[in-house]
């Protein structure tokens, strides 16, 4: 498929936002090489070119802005339909998870992403890392079977029920090999792979399971009918793997780390403007059709009953009286005279935490590791941690917060100094629709924090600035940052809102720079779809979709992103990447470096145009030039520079280092 063209928007474009993208983005595509020195609002949330995009499953509308799509792939026979997940990258591959089991894309060409193979191995959620020649895989579901499968158990108890973390022997890319089920009392629905700097002969995996607890008889050790107080109980608990790299095949679970004593019940919000006037519509609609609708006794609305709670109730009437086969008019009848009484018996029961204590349920759904510093972050269902990691096996919590404004504390991500860490809400849980106008900008959104004193101080919340439709699922879900040098820009996956590039170099001002958005899967009812997960690796943005593939995509010029900072970006190279083990960023000695910082000097504005103009024709000069000439153009600059220092002190001071690490030894 031939590259998009900078902020184009393919399909039926419509003319009036054609001309809105024109009138605001007054640009060449080659633009940026002035960057602006005052970012701005790209468009209002109504008007943005990613409303009302054209529906289709393979050939649905898409508005891009900032990027150049590349590539696409569509998922291979047997997979495509069946959820697509997370990612995970090793040299010139991408591995994507799918409920049925791994697809891994040749990606050394991102015009052309090339399928390598689907390996059948069905569970959920069936998340991706890497290490080595290792492949790591979360099992949760009950339908995942020690030996990969389909057909799943149907026995209460088995020992054929995997659920847990499995591990592939991957030196042939191309037939991964199972070597070991770890299992663990709640399965895996997420995990990570934890490199710990001082243990170069093991790596470990913190397993985040949010399923219910397996009984003892089928996985013993497991205990969910103890206080979670108690040293055996299997309640808040991550499970540690250690997985020895000399046998990976006797990985096994190390420890069992509560980072939850002592937390309170986190507040809740309600119901959006949104959600109240879909509640409203559909209790009409059920009304209109003979449904069945009741007063919610917690807000006082009425409400449909939803079809899953109708129809046991139903069959049990017609059980009462002694009846057999489909309802009768008689029966709807009385369940329309005990409507009422039926919704306040289920309100009643409705499982609550207990006040004062955390849910018993409450487990990490995430945990991103930034082995470097020592530290974690910890999206936990109602809290957002902040973990010491120095020892992997006994991770101990420094911090925690809670905010009424969010659902489900979903991921995280450090920034790469480890100064901020930003925090991901998955209300609604993925299938819902929450990018509605009339869903409040701080719900199902991210919350940045910096950390000061190994505390976290809140700052600001970002959301996808475009209003969705009712039938796409679309909240903040996986992302990771892009290597531009100075500067904290994340991409990040919205589900069927598309994926969003975004600066939060400043935590108190997040504002976006880039996207990519399609129209939903289907106009006319909730079917799921979008980017599960979105990551910058070795030049491309890699996005899983979840209904359609693979998409990948590269950054372009723009008011926002120089050629520069963007070519320095590119200069980071690596060998793997697992998302939720962040990486420190490194960047070579390159000239982009220093033409990057250069840019930025610009951006802020305080440094005239006649001297960022002298400075440009010095780096020139200096890359032109060889050895002690070299050298020695180089030196003169950096002097120069300690007299604009007042502009930016760390930005000149970076500015400065990039034209040290550039000078060469000369015999």
């Amino acid at each position: 498929m031939p590259p998009a063209s900078p902020r184009a928007r393919t399909g039926r474009a419509r003319l009036g936002h054609v001309a809105l993208a024109a009138t605001l983005f007054g640009v060449s595509a080659c633009a940026g090489s002035k960057p602006s020195t005052t970012p701005t609002p790209r468009y209002t949330p109504a008007t943005d070119p990613r409303v009302g995009l054209k529906a289709g499953l393979l050939d649905a509308e898409e508005a891009v802005s900032n990027l150049r799509v590349t590539g696409k792939a569509v998922s291979p026979e047997g997979f495509l339909g069946v959820t697509n997940s997370d990612l995970a990258f090793t040299g010139n591959y991408a591995i994507q998870g799918n409920y049925n089991g791994p697809v891994i894309w040749d990606i050394s060409n991102p015009n052309r992403p090339s399928l390598v193979t689907a390996f059948s191995c069905p569970a959920s959620q069936n998340d991706i890392s890497v290490y080595r020649n290792l492949m790591f895989m979360s099992a949760e579901a009950q339908n995942g079977r020690v030996d990969c499968m389909p057909g799943g158990v149907r026995e209460a108890v088995s020992d054929q029920r995997m659920r847990g973390v499995r591990i592939f022997d991957i030196s042939d890319i191309k037939t991964p090999k199972l070597i070991a089920n770890v299992q663990t009392c709640r399965g895996s629905h997420t995990h990570t792979v934890l490199e710990d700097p001082k243990d170069k002969e093991n790596v470990y995996i913190y397993v985040s399971g949010s399923s219910g607890i397996r009984p003892a008889a089928e996985l013993a050790g497991c205990a969910g009918d103890v206080d979670a107080s108690d040293p055996s109980s299997s309640r808040l608990r991550i499970e540690i793997i250690k997985v020895p790299l000399a046998n990976p095949a006797s990985a096994s679970v190390v420890g069992r780390a509560n980072i939850f004593a002592g937390l309170s019940a986190p507040p809740r919000h309600g119901l959006s403007e949104a959600d109240i006037a879909a509640e409203n519509e559909q209790a009409a609609r059920a009304r209109a059709s003979g449904g069945f609708v009741a007063r919610n006794p917690q807000s006082g609305r009425d409400m449909a009953m939803p079809a899953r709670m109708v129809a046991p109730i139903l069959d049990s009437i017609v059980r009462t009286r002694g009846g057999t086969g489909a309802p009768t008019a008689a029966d709807s009848a009385q369940l329309r005279r005990d409507a009422q009484a039926v919704m306040n018996r289920v309100f009643a029961t409705a499982a609550a935490p207990t006040s004062g204590e955390v849910s018993e349920r409450s487990q990490c759904h995430d945990i991103t590791v930034y082995p470097a510093l020592g530290l974690a972050g910890g999206a936990c269902e109602g809290h957002g941690l902040l973990l010491d990691i120095s020892d992997p096996v006994n991770p101990v919590r420094l911090d925690a917060v809670a905010d009424s404004n969010f659902a489900y504390w979903h991921s995280a991500t450090f920034n790469n100094d480890g100064t901020k860490l930003l925090f991901s809400d998955e209300w609604g849980g993925g299938g819902a629709p929450k990018c509605r106008e009339g869903d409040k900008p701080e719900w199902g959104a991210n919350a940045i924090f910096t950390i000061e004193n190994r505390k976290l101080k809140f700052q600001s919340y970002y959301k996808l600035p475009a209003y969705q439709s009712a039938n796409e699922n679309c909240v903040a879900h996986n992302g990771s940052l892009i290597p531009i040098p100075g500067r904290d820009i994340m991409v990040q996956a919205w589900y069927q809102g598309g994926i969003s590039v975004f600066d939060w170099s400043d935590p108190a001002k997040p504002f976006e720079i880039a996207s990519f958005d399609r129209g939903p899967v289907d106009s006319t009812r909730m079917v799921s779809g979008g980017s599960w997960s979105v990551y910058w690796y070795n030049g491309a943005i890699v996005s899983s979709e979840i209904a359609r593939g693979l998409d990948v995509a590269e950054m372009i010029p723009s008011e926002f992103v120089t050629q520069n900072e963007i070519d320095a970006a590119n200069t980071v190279k690596w060998d793997y990447l697992n998302a939720q083990g962040q990486p420190k960023i490194e960047w070579p000695p390159s000239f982009p470096l220093a033409k990057a910082f250069t840019d930025q000097l610009e951006r802020k504005g305080c440094v005239n145009s006649t001297r960022i103009g002298a400075i440009r024709t010095q780096i020139s000069a200096a890359e032109r030039a060889s050895g002690a000439a070299r050298n020695t153009a180089l030196n003169a600059l950096v002097k120069e520079l300690d007299g604009d220092r007042s502009c930016d002190p760390n930005k000149v001071d970076m500015l400065k280092k990039a034209l040290q690490d550039l000078q060469i030894t000369v015999m």
